[in-house]
Order: C-alpha cells, then structure tokens, then sequence
C-alpha cells in the first residue's frame, strides 16, 4: 500500500478531523484557563501573602542598564501560574477521561455455556437413569 493510499484511508477514517478538533478546543481550553489563573485565582492569593503580583515575581540575575533593557531574570511567578494551569487542565482531563470511561463501559460478556460433559460423565449419566428405572 502506497503511502498516499494509506493517508487518504486515514483522512477517510476522521482520525484526522477527530484530532484537528481536539486541537482547536485544546487551544481554546488553554487560553480560557490561562486567564482563569492569571486573572482570577493568583490576584486573591497574592493578596493573601501581602499583595505579591505572581506575575511580577522574579529573580534577578542582573539588572536592567541605564537604558532598562538588558535585564536577566527567572521569571519565577510566572512559571507558578505556568504550574496551577496544568494542574487545572490535567485535573480537568482526568475528570473528561472518568466520564467518557463510565458511559461508554463495555457490557459484560454473557456466561459461556456449560462445557459438554466427558465420555465417563455420560455413561454415569445413563447408569443413572438405569437404575431410577
């Protein structure tokens, strides 16, 4: 099979539309969560600290010159943020992952038939019988 064969049967198969839309709402996601942190769950917390701007908090490795550029830092709140974002997203994927996972269980599979009895077993069987007779 030829390797444009074998894309077009994947195109055909939605893998790639499934995995287009994944993306644009992954995205969408993202950006809703990002604010959701810098805009609404750091500033509170800031405050509760003694009003520190998460965003602003950084190490500074060397300062800016006379002319403000030139400055060297750890931008150390923003990869805090940068932290409770995934841990809301992964939190939040968990959670998608446990829904579809209980709707979508596999039914149970029917109990298998009882096994033929052996020879012996029906030879027990009739002497059985014979002697109920």
């Amino acid at each position: 099979m030829s390797l444009a064969t074998e894309f077009k049967a994947f195109i055909q198969r939605g893998n790639a539309l499934d995995l287009a839309v994944g993306v644009v709402i992954g995205a969408a996601f993202g950006k809703i969560v990002t604010s959701l942190v810098d805009n609404i769950i750091m500033p509170p917390i800031g405050l509760l600290i003694g009003g520190v701007d998460f965003s602003a908090w950084k190490w500074i490795l060397k300062a800016a010159g006379a002319d403000g550029k030139g400055e060297v830092a750890i931008g150390i709140g923003v990869f805090v943020n940068t932290i409770i974002q995934f841990l809301i997203i992964a939190a939040a994927i968990f959670l998608v992952v446990k829904v579809i996972n209980s709707v979508t269980k596999k039914p149970e599979p029917a109990p298998a038939a009882p096994p033929e009895p052996t020879p012996t077993e029906k030879l027990l069987t009739e002497i059985r019988d014979a002697l109920k007779k």
